[in-house]
């Protein structure tokens, strides 16, 4: 994933989307106590320990309700934080920070949660030679920011999409009759520079998966001592992927089995937020 800073025309659109689905026509609240030409200023208070991830969506949530306004950081993305640490200062007009301040919080409550459990699980990982990856297993029209979060935590990106790589699954291999139908068709169909993933089961169907010369083999769902034959089996012939309920109970389970890759969708759906807070909100001048 690139730089949240590059991806401005992907990422505008969907910050747009969740500006309108808060604001469908005014901000009754802010519009009735706040006249449109005061400014101020608020904080972005740290409320719990993490990994802080999404600051530039969180600028620009508020770029977009008023160009004038500014935030200025005092951690960067991919830093730890600690509780009551200052992350941030917003200033501008006032409407516009209070409208844009529940968005905003989303965004970068949620993207720091998955920067931080990420990075609790790529600790687990550390010293050997597996990977951690994540999955399509992201929140509708988030995933453009959840991706980035997973690697801000220290995670590796699988496929962005469907487009973007093949993946042949349980039905996929059921539609062609079987695995090495599948192989042969995905090969005939797509170009040259695309890998061929084949997810497997059990140890016979692994062996189907490396007879048809599948480029990537995922273990999925299969004990730690099948995991271990799986690997010896292949021998460096593919490269190894497992998945499966993977969460940080037993992810160190996993190392001891040599695979290359390990993907859990836990890394996006089931990260809970990281608790962060404005504060402190006071007129231009004021103390």
């Amino acid at each position: 994933m690139k730089s949240l800073k590059t991806m401005n025309f992907n990422a505008d659109e969907l910050i747009k989307l969740a500006l309108k689905e808060d604001i469908t026509s005014e901000d009754l609240s802010t519009c009735a106590v706040v006249d449109e030409d005061v400014k101020g200023s608020a904080d972005l208070i740290c409320k719990q320990d993490g990994v802080i991830c999404g600051l530039g969506v969180f600028a620009r949530t508020f770029e977009l309700l008023d160009e004038r306004v500014t935030v200025e950081f005092f951690f960067a993305d991919g830093d730890r934080v600690k509780k009551g640490e200052k992350i941030a200062k917003v200033s501008g007009p006032m409407r516009a920070i209070l409208s844009g301040e529940r968005t905003a919080l989303n965004y970068l409550q949620r993207m720091s949660g998955i920067a931080t459990y990420t990075s609790e699980l790529a600790e687990l990982l550390k010293g050997s030679k597996t990977k951690l990856l994540d999955t399509r297993k992201t929140t509708p029209n988030m995933r453009i920011f959840e991706k980035y979060a997973v690697k801000t935590g220290g995670g590796y990106n699988h496929r962005y999409n469907l487009s973007d790589g093949v993946m042949l699954k349980d039905n996929h291999i059921g539609a062609a009759g079987g695995i090495k139908n599948a192989v042969k068709a995905a090969r005939e169909y797509c170009s040259f520079v695309h890998k061929i993933e084949v997810e497997v089961e059990n140890l016979e169907m692994c062996r189907e998966a490396l007879e048809a010369g599948a480029d990537i083999i995922m273990l999925d769902n299969m004990s730690a001592e099948d995991m271990k034959t799986a690997v010896k089996m292949i021998d460096g012939r593919a490269q190894t992927e497992c998945s499966g309920n993977v969460t940080r109970d037993n992810i160190r389970k996993i190392i001891d089995t040599g695979v290359d890759f390990v993907s859990s969708g836990a890394l996006t759906h089931s990260a809970p937020i990281l608790d962060l807070s404005l504060k402190n909100l006071k007129p231009a001048g004021g103390k």
